[in-house]
């Protein structure tokens, strides 16, 4: 009896144990399950473990934390509600965009990373979604369609994987344009210079410098190669330095090997934007050219009847809301989550507000033509 008694006393000791430690590592998980705790780095981990000095310890830490991360997150969403103010969303507005079209000839222009495909940290994975692709296809099946992106042309058309869309890469350096009959805004059919294969037309500014873009891509390659997580991509017209692996005691040292590299050539700059830096020639040509070259062959530079809508994530891409903004018609959208310096009017968080903005305009165009028709019969 007695050994039962105690048996039966060590078995409740460990019970209430287990169960203390069993709520502790349940509040730990339930709390590292949210983005403000995955967000932590391994400096607040160290400093809550020092302070800890066990499970009751951790967990008060913890809470801390996690009211010290909502505080911030609350901050965060109170400034982005702010800043929508300015910037409304363009779904919220979707409305108000239809009715400004009626009577006008809607032309889109879409950046590609972070717009219709995710930021991810391999430059070569920044693949769409079917679904994506879908809706770009359907869109410029009812207007005309232009992808303009800081990629090379052949990358970003690998990347699409359709032929109903215009294609402008190297920051808008190489266009290409399938063969169709355009008007001009007198109604007049126009006549367009093809290339050798007679169904594309090709136009390339920057043209005569890339020679010299070949001899920096080989310097850059010899001189980076040594710099761990350091990748290099070449985008035809521009050159593409990605850092986003590169440790941040290197980053220095990067920034020195590519602007030793850029010294003997002084027609190049260097500039820059999400966790990459980018060689272009220094000519007066950027996205916002590009739009106004794309309006202009497809005849609707003069239009007072066109309502261009431009979406983008990049600082680059503020060279063409500038030029929809200049225009005093159209509908510049940035692209983000965080409230930002822009000349956009409009905004959408993601890429799959993007998605639902392509998919509402698709199903309004239809919808009108098939009313259109109903009222011919």
């Amino acid at each position: 009896m007695k050994y039962m008694f105690l048996l039966i006393v060590t078995f409740k000791i460990i019970k209430k144990k287990f169960t203390k430690l069993n709520e502790i590592m349940r509040f730990q998980r339930s709390l590292s399950s949210t983005p403000q705790v995955q967000a932590i780095t391994k400096a607040k981990e160290d400093e809550i473990g020092r302070s800890g000095g066990g499970g009751g310890g951790d967990s008060l830490s913890l809470r801390a934390l996690s009211r010290r991360h909502y505080r911030t997150n609350k901050n965060m969403s109170t400034n982005y509600d702010s800043w929508l103010v300015k910037h409304p969303s363009a779904l919220g507005s979707f409305d108000r965009i239809i009715k400004a079209a009626k009577g006008k000839r809607i032309i889109i222009f879409l950046d590609y990373d972070g717009t219709l495909s995710p930021i991810v940290d391999d430059p070569n994975c920044a693949f769409m979604s079917d679904e994506m692709r879908a809706a770009v296809c359907e869109v410029a099946r009812f207007f005309p369609t232009a992808i303009i992106s800081g990629r090379s042309r052949d990358k970003v058309k690998e990347f699409v994987k359709l032929s109903n869309v215009y294609y402008a890469g190297s920051h808008g350096m190489d266009i290409m344009v399938p063969a169709m009959p355009v008007k001009t805004c007198d109604g007049n059919l126009r006549n367009i210079v093809l290339n050798k294969k007679k169904n594309e037309i090709i136009f390339q500014p920057a043209k005569k410098f890339l020679p010299a873009i070949r001899e920096i891509f080989a310097s850059l390659k010899d001189k980076t190669k040594e710099i761990q997580g350091a990748r290099l991509e070449d985008n035809g017209f521009c050159i593409s330095v990605h850092f986003r692996h590169v440790r941040e005691e290197d980053y220095s040292l990067l920034e020195e090997k590519v602007k030793s590299v850029l010294e003997n050539h002084s027609e190049f700059c260097l500039t820059g934007g999400r966790k990459v830096m980018e060689i272009r020639p220094s000519i007066e040509w950027n996205k916002g050219h590009a739009v106004e070259y794309f309006l202009d062959i497809l005849g609707l530079s003069d239009s007072s009847n066109v309502l261009p809508l431009c979406i983008g994530d990049d600082r680059t891409d503020e060279d063409a809301f500038k030029v929809i903004q200049n225009r005093g018609q159209g509908y510049p959208i940035i692209v983000s989550s965080i409230p930002k310096d822009t000349k956009a009017g409009y905004s959408l968080r993601d890429p799959s507000e993007v998605l639902t903005l392509l998919q509402r305009l698709a199903r309004w165009r239809k919808a009108c033509l098939s009313n259109r028709r109903l009222n011919q019969v």
